[in-house]
């Protein structure tokens, strides 16, 4: 669980910036290969607010 929020996070802005397309981060967790994730976003002004477990 190290750096996943920002790990997410990075990857998200890039599927946001249109490096990737919405289904790929499904599929990097999936995969559980931390090397297919974009890059870790920095931690200055993120932070977790809430969880929602099933």
């Amino acid at each position: 669980l190290y750096n996943m929020v920002r790990i997410i996070t990075g990857t998200l802005l890039e599927v946001g910036r249109g490096k990737y397309p919405p289904q790929h981060l499904r599929e990097i967790i999936a995969s559980q290969d931390r090397t297919r994730a974009g890059p870790t976003a920095p931690p200055q002004g993120l932070y977790l607010l809430q969880v929602f477990y099933p």
